[in-house]
């Protein structure tokens, strides 16, 4: 499960930062189309990636539910996380992608 936790995480948050408002708060830039269309592909890849660790994990019929709910807990730790502290949301993504091939290991 936190695998699955830490990819939602950061497929949120690429979907975050592909708007202008967002990646301006967090980047101190403008997003070009190309980056724009880039972190929207990324972020939906991941979110839809990480359902593959939570059926690994407990079978299709408990994973998904599980897929849910650490969907809304990623989106809902995102969601709190953006307007106190938003840098802290966007180191806690990049960790969660330099962690994510260690927690690979925790499924065996």
């Amino acid at each position: 499960m936190l695998l699955a936790l830490l990819m939602c995480y950061a497929g949120f948050t690429a979907l975050c930062l592909s708007t202008d408002r967002h990646h301006g708060e967090l980047l101190h830039s403008k997003p070009t189309p190309t980056r724009r269309q880039g972190l929207r592909v990324g972020g939906w890849l991941l979110l839809m990636v990480a359902i593959w660790p939570a059926v690994f994990a407990a079978g299709w019929s408990q994973g998904l539910v599980q897929w849910c709910a650490v969907l809304m807990l990623s989106a809902l730790l995102l969601v709190l996380l953006l307007p106190y502290r938003p840098r802290l949301a966007l180191i806690l993504a990049g960790l969660g992608l330099l962690a994510s091939p260690v927690a690979v290991f925790a499924l065996f």
